[in-house]
């Protein structure tokens, strides 16, 4: 089968020779409780994070880039894979963390098919996603975590070889949404809903800016919102993003934020922005 389940529509057959994600069959680098994400997804006993090998994205600042661009990891058949949802279950995880899946979407699906977890399933992606392979989604993904990276086509040309980002990840998050319409917080952590991420990246402030605006203009400004401080340059960041998040570029991302009236929003203090919070993949 010719694999186009994501915007790059590689058209290739995986399982003989590998499109731009460079993956084949799964493969899993990590298995963790994750204490550090949002509050809501994290909770007090940690999210069941599974961290995917190989990425359809390649941003050439990744801080996971050895397992985006490198490879790292352990191949798993899908019944390994329903096995790890069980253990992390039976570990106290709040919810099953897929991290970065986009490329292993076949696999996912046919693993939520055998077993469906009793805890929320959170989709945890880049948002370079084709709307079509999002729709396939619904029923077995309860909370989307999802990233909105870009306005500018040429930031994401430059940082990500796709300049179609926006115009695919908008629609692919609109598919979200009509997935999951309503957000649900029980106890303090979601167990239905969209949290839209963005990383603001230093020296493009006016992007972030204008990520902003089309949420507010497009989903509301009810949305949950999560504006990351935690850029850290790493793998081949260059100038101008070879530096860390100046506190006066963050402050104006927030401020308009506010400006905008968003309600329900998730900020970062300035120490998130080192190694220390990246996962250790060589455990």
């Amino acid at each position: 089968m010719k694999c186009n389940i994501c915007p790059r529509k590689c058209n290739v057959d995986r399982s003989k020779v590998c499109g731009y994600c460079g993956a084949k069959s799964l493969k899993v680098a990590k298995v963790m409780l994750h204490h550090w994400e949002e509050p809501v997804i994290s909770g007090t006993n940690g999210s069941g994070a599974i961290f995917f090998s190989h990425c359809n994205m390649k941003c050439i600042f990744c801080q996971n880039y050895q397992i985006s661009h490198l490879g790292k990891g352990k191949e798993i058949t899908i019944n390994d894979l329903v096995q790890i949802f069980k253990d992390l279950e039976q570990k106290g995880a709040h919810n099953i963390n897929l991290v970065t899946p986009s490329h292993y979407t076949t696999e996912i699906i046919s693993a939520l098919k055998i077993y469906k977890p009793c805890i929320p399933v959170v989709w945890n992606s880049s948002g370079f996603e084709s709307a079509e392979t999002i729709a396939k989604l619904k029923g077995l993904v309860d909370v989307y975590l999802v990233d909105l990276k870009y306005c500018s086509p040429e930031l994401s040309a430059v940082y990500s070889a796709a300049p179609n980002y926006f115009e695919e990840a908008t629609l692919a998050i609109a598919q979200m949404r009509k997935n999951q319409p309503i957000d649900v917080i029980e106890n303090g952590l979601m167990k239905k809903g969209i949290i839209i991420r963005h990383m603001i990246l230093p020296s493009h402030v006016k992007d972030s800016l204008a990520v902003l605006d089309w949420i507010a203009e497009n989903l509301g400004t009810d949305t949950f919102i999560s504006l990351m401080n935690q850029y850290t340059p790493c793998f081949k960041a260059c100038a101008p993003v070879d530096r860390k998040l100046d506190p006066l570029e963050y402050k104006i991302v927030v401020s308009h934020a506010i400006k905008l009236g968003f309600k329900n929003g998730f900020v970062q203090d300035k120490e998130s922005a080192t190694t220390q919070f990246i996962p250790d993949f060589d455990e």
